[in-house]
C-alpha cells in the first residue's frame, strides 16, 4: 500500500521530498511443478522537489520532471534503493539476463567491464528441434550455411537464416535496410533509455495481416511489472502500457490498411497517452494507479515477442507481425535496422529485406510483384508486360527467360500416364537452368518430370513413384545457339536425344509404369524452388529462349496457352517484327519462321510486302487462273529494287512448248516475255535510258488485249508490241507463281516484312522458263501490286488458294 517516506538524513535538503512506495509480492513456480519460496521485493517510485545538479542525491541517473521535481534512476544491473536515490546491484536482473541468453543466444556484458552500458555480444546458440509430426526430437540435417535447420509447421526441414542472410539455404547475402517480418520474426534493440516518464514514438509499417505484435519494451521478460507495447488486434491498433500499478489501453477507431504503408504516432507522458493512426483523429487514454514511471530493462523487440513470456495475460494476441517496417523513432533517436556496430540491431530471427519499400517511389505496374535481389529490387512482370517497372506492353512472340522468369501451364494430368513424348527447341545462355517441371504434389518427391541444364549438359529426370532416374546428354550443348531435344517415355523406359548426339536411355526402377501429374506445368523456371524435389540437381531458373514445346504430338502454345507467368520477354527473332502481319501467326523455325493463316485471314487493297530471294507465292485458285489466262489482262504494279536482274512473275507449265507469261528485270529495266502459242514476244522498257533499280518507288502498268500489249513505267512513254501468229489467249491451267504476299494459306520465308523492301529474285527451274529469258541473279526489290481489273485483289475470293515457299536458288 502507498506510504510516505523522507530522504536519507545524510543529505541536508532545504527542499522537501516525497517518496511513494508500493510492495509487490510475486509468487513463482519452480520447473517440474515445485513451488518456489514467496519472493518479496519492494519497488519504489520517488519524486524530489528541485532540479538535477551536482548537489542532487541521485547516485547514478537523474531525470527532471515538468512540475519542478526530479527522479533518480539506476543503470542496467542495478536497482533503485528504497531511499529513492541509492543504487544496489540486482542479482535477479543478472539471472534474468542469463535466461535471455539461454533463450536467444544473446549475452549482455556487465557495465563495469565495458565502456558502453548497452554493449552486447553474440554467443553460439545450439537449438534442439522437435518434429511437429511426432512430437519427439528429430534430426534436422538440411544444410543451411550460416543458418540453422528447423522443422516448419508441415514437418518440412527449412533454414532459419541469421540477420542479413536469405535464400532457401541462407546462401544469399541481403543487407537489411527495411525489415520484413513473417510472423515468426523479430528484431532486438538495446533497452530504451530516457523514456521512463516521457516517450514519443513514430512508426511506419506495412501490415499483411490483421494481428501481430509491432513493438514491445518491458522491465521483465515475463511481463510482470512495467511494460509498453504496440500491437494489432482484429485490424485495430492498440497501445498498451503499465507503469506498475495498472494497465492502460488506447485503441484506434479505424483499422489499419493492409498491404499499404500506415503511419502511427504514439505519445506518453506519465499516466497519459494518445495515439494517431494515419494522421487521423487522436485517441487518448490513461493507465491505472499512482505510478507514472516505466522502467525498461529488457531489449526492445520489433515485429514479435522475442524471448518474452506471459503475453496471454496481458495481450489479446501473441502472434508475430507480418509485414514490413521502414521507420521507428523513439524520442530523438531514429533506429537503424542494420546490425551492430553500424546499426542498432543486436539480435534477430528470420528477418528479410522488405522488397516493397524499394518499389515504393516507383512501384511495379500492371500487377507486377517487386522482389529483392542482392543489391537492388526486381519487378516480376505478368505476361504481356516488360520494363523495370512492368510499364511497357509487350506482344510476346518467342519467349525469353532471364533467370527469374517462368510460365505456368495447365497440368498434364493423366494424359502422360503410360507414354510421354517431348520435343523442345531451346537456346540457352547459361550452363545451368530449369527448362520444364511438373510434379504430383507441392512438397515431397512423388511423381514428377523435369528437364534442365546442368554444367552445360541436358538432363531429364523423372520419378514414377518408385525412385528417381536421370538421363544426361553425352556432350555439352553450345551457348547462344538453337538446339532440339527429343524425349520419349513408354512405361519404365525413357529415351533422350539432343541434336545429333548419341541417343541415351534408361529404365525406371520398381514395378510402377504410370506417371500422374496433377499440378501445373512450369516452363523456364518455378516461383519457389522449395516446391521442387531435392533430386533435381539444379536450383536456378532457365536463361535463354524456348521456341517450341510439343507434348505427345500436340504443339504447346507456349505464350498463348500459359495460365500465368513472370518476367517473360521477347527473344531476338524475326517473328518479333511480326513479318506475317497482325492477323497471321508467325511460327519460329530455329532462326527462320513460317506464317500460318486461318480462315479469318484477309488482305486489304494496297498491301506492301517483301521477299528475300528464297521465297515465292504459288496461286492455284480457279478465279486467279481464269483472270490471267483470258484474252485481256491489266496489271498495275508499284515496286522498288536495287538489283539488276530477277524474276517477278511467272505463269505457265513446266514444258517449254506451253504458253507462259513472265515479268522481270533485265539489266535494271522491266521486261515482259510471253508466248500465246505462236512464239515468244518480248516487250522491254528502255525509253528513259535510265535503269529503275535506284531504290525508289516506281509504277509499272502492263496491259494485254488479245495480241496487243503495252508497257508503261512512271507515266512515261508507252511501249507497244503485237505478238506473232493468230492465237490471242494465254492457255494453261497449272501454275501461277507471283511475288505476292497474302494472308490465307501458309507462308515460308525469311525477313518477309511489310515496307522492308528486300527481294532476291531468281528463276526456279521447275517453272520451265527458258534460261535465256531472264538471268538468274539476286536482287533487292519490294512490290506493291494492284490488280486493276474489277478493282479487286487476286486473293479476295474465298476460292483463291496460294502458297508461299522458301527454296534454294539454282540455275
Amino acid at each position: 500500500m502507498p506510504m510516505r517516506c523522507t530522504a536519507n538524513s545524510m543529505y541536508d535538503f532545504r527542499l522537501s521530498s516525497v517518496l511513494l512506495a508500493t510492495v509487490v509480492v510475486a509468487v513463482g513456480a519452480m520447473i517440474g511443478g515445485e513451488l518456489s519460496a514467496v519472493e518479496k521485493s519492494l519497488q519504489f517510485e520517488a519524486a524530489f522537489q528541485g532540479r538535477c545538479g551536482h548537489d542532487s542525491p541521485c547516485q547514478q541517473l537523474c531525470y527532471e520532471l515538468h512540475d519542478g521535481m526530479f527522479e533518480c534512476d539506476c543503470k542496467t544491473g542495478f536497482t533503485l534503493h528504497e531511499d529513492g536515490y541509492t543504487c544496489t546491484r540486482n542479482d535477479s536482473v543478472t539471472d534474468k539476463i542469463k535466461e535471455f541468453e539461454r533463450d536467444i543466444g544473446l549475452t549482455f556484458v556487465d557495465s563495469n567491464e565495458v565502456d558502453s552500458e548497452d554493449s552486447v555480444r553474440f554467443v553460439k546458440h545450439v537449438e534442439t528441434q522437435t518434429s511437429p509430426a511426432t512430437g519427439s526430437p528429430g534430426l534436422c540435417v538440411r544444410k543451411c550455411g550460416e543458418g540453422t535447420c528447423v522443422f516448419d509447421s508441415r514437418n518440412k526441414q527449412t533454414c532459419r537464416c541469421p540477420f542479413g542472410k536469405t535464400g532457401s539455404t541462407c546462401q544469399i547475402t541481403n543487407p537489411i535496410r527495411y525489415p520484413r517480418f513473417n510472423g515468426r520474426s523479430w528484431l532486438a534493440f538495446p533497452p530504451l533509455r530516457g523514456a521512463y516518464k516521457h516517450v514519443q514514438i513514430s512508426l511506419e509499417f506495412r501490415p499483411e495481416s490483421w494481428d501481430g505484435i509491432l513493438f514491445l519494451a518491458a522491465e521483465r521478460d515475463d511481463l510482470v511489472g512495467d511494460f509498453m507495447a504496440i500491437l494489432l488486434h482484429n485490424g485495430f491498433l492498440e497501445f498498451r502500457f503499465d507503469c506498475g500499478s495498472g494497465l492502460g489501453v488506447v485503441k484506434s477507431e479505424e483499422t489499419v490498411i493492409l498491404n499499404q504503408w500506415n503511419t502511427l504516432s504514439v505519445y506518453r507522458h506519465r499516466w497519459d497517452a494518445w495515439i494517431q493512426l494515419n494522421r487521423g483523429k487522436r485517441i487518448a487514454g490513461r493507465s491505472k494507479g499512482l505510478f507514472s514511471r516505466i522502467t525498461f530493462r529488457e531489449p526492445v523487440f520489433i515485429g514479435g515477442r522475442g524471448n518474452t513470456s506471459g503475453l496471454a495475460e496481458r495481450f489479446p494476441t501473441d502472434r508475430g507481425f507480418v509485414g514490413c517496417v521502414r521507420l521507428l523513432q523513439a524520442n530523438d533517436h531514429r533506429y537503424d535496422f542494420g546490425e551492430t556496430p553500424s546499426g542498432d540491431t543486436v539480435k534477430s530471427q528470420e528477418v528479410e529485406e522488405c522488397s516493397t519499400d524499394k518499389c515504393t517511389r516507383s512501384p511495379c505496374q500492371h500487377g507486377g510483384k517487386c522482389v529483392t535481389t542482392t543489391n537492388s529490387s526486381l519487378c516480376l512482370c505478368p505476361l504481356g508486360y516488360t520494363g523495370d517497372l512492368c510499364e511497357t506492353i509487350l506482344d510476346l512472340q518467342v519467349p525469353s527467360f532471364n533467370g527469374s522468369s517462368y510460365l505456368r501451364h495447365p497440368a498434364l494430368g493423366d494424359s502422360a500416364l503410360s507414354w510421354l513424348d517431348l520435343d523442345i527447341v531451346f537456346k540457352t545462355q547459361s550452363i545451368d537452368g530449369l527448362i520444364l517441371y511438373e510434379g504430383y504434389q507441392k512438397y515431397g518427391s512423388a511423381d514428377f518430370i523435369s528437364v534442365y541444364m546442368i554444367d552445360g549438359h541436358v538432363e531429364f529426370t523423372f520419378d514414377l513413384g518408385t525412385g528417381t532416374v536421370s538421363l544426361r546428354s553425352p556432350w555439352t550443348v553450345s551457348l547462344g545457339e538453337w538446339h532440339r531435344l527429343w524425349i520419349s517415355r513408354t512405361g519404365k523406359l525413357a529415351v533422350m536425344r539432343v541434336d545429333n548426339q548419341p541417343e541415351v536411355q534408361i529404365l525406371s526402377p520398381g514395378a510402377f509404369t504410370q506417371l500422374s501429374l496433377p499440378l501445373s506445368m512450369y516452363i523456364g523456371g518455378v516461383p519457389d524452388f522449395d516446391t521442387v524435389p531435392s533430386q533435381i540437381k539444379v536450383r536456378t531458373s532457365f536463361r535463354g529462349c524456348i521456341q517450341k514445346v510439343t507434348i505427345n504430338d500436340k504443339p504447346l502454345q507456349i505464350v498463348r496457352g500459359a495460365l500465368s507467368g513472370a518476367n517473360v520477354a521477347n527473344c531476338p527473332h524475326p517473328c518479333v517484327a511480326k513479318p506475317c502481319g497482325n492477323d497471321v501467326q508467325c511460327v519460329p523455325i530455329f532462326d527462320k519462321y513460317k506464317c500460318v493463316c486461318d480462315r479469318r485471314c484477309n488482305s486489304s487493297d494496297g498491301d506492301q510486302v517483301s521477299f528475300d530471294g528464297t521465297s515465292f507465292v504459288h496461286y492455284t485458285g480457279h478465279e486467279v487462273q481464269q483472270r490471267i489466262t483470258n484474252g485481256h489482262l491489266d496489271i498495275n504494279m508499284r515496286f522498288r529494287t536495287t538489283a539488276l536482274t530477277g524474276l517477278i512473275l511467272w505463269t505457265g507449265r513446266s514444258d517449254r512448248s506451253a504458253d507462259f507469261l513472265a515479268l522481270g528485270l533485265q539489266d535494271g529495266r522491266i521486261e515482259v516475255t510471253y508466248d500465246l502459242g505462236s512464239g515468244e514476244t518480248v516487250l522491254r522498257y528502255n525509253t528513259t535510258g535510265l535503269p529503275i533499280n535506284d531504290g525508289h518507288w516506281h509504277r509499272m502498268k502492263f496491259t494485254r488485249d488479245e495480241r496487243l500489249s503495252t508497257l508503261t513505267i512512271d507515266n512515261g512513254t508507252k511501249m507497244i508490241t503485237i505478238s506473232t501468229g493468230r492465237l490471242k489467249q494465254l492457255k494453261h491451267k497449272y501454275r501461277t507463281v507471283f511475288r505476292r504476299y497474302r494472308r490465307r494459306g501458309e507462308v515460308y520465308g525469311k525477313e518477309i516484312q511489310k515496307r522492308i523492301c528486300r527481294l532476291h529474285f531468281g528463276l526456279y527451274p521447275e517453272h520451265g522458263l527458258p534460261s535465256e529469258t531472264f538471268l538468274v541473279h539476286r536482287q533487292r526489290t519490294c512490290l506493291h501490286i494492284i490488280e486493276r481489273e474489277r478493282r479487286t485483289q487476286l486473293f479476295s475470293s474465298s476460292s483463291t488458294r496460294a502458297r508461299v515457299y522458301t527454296l534454294s536458288l539454282r540455275i
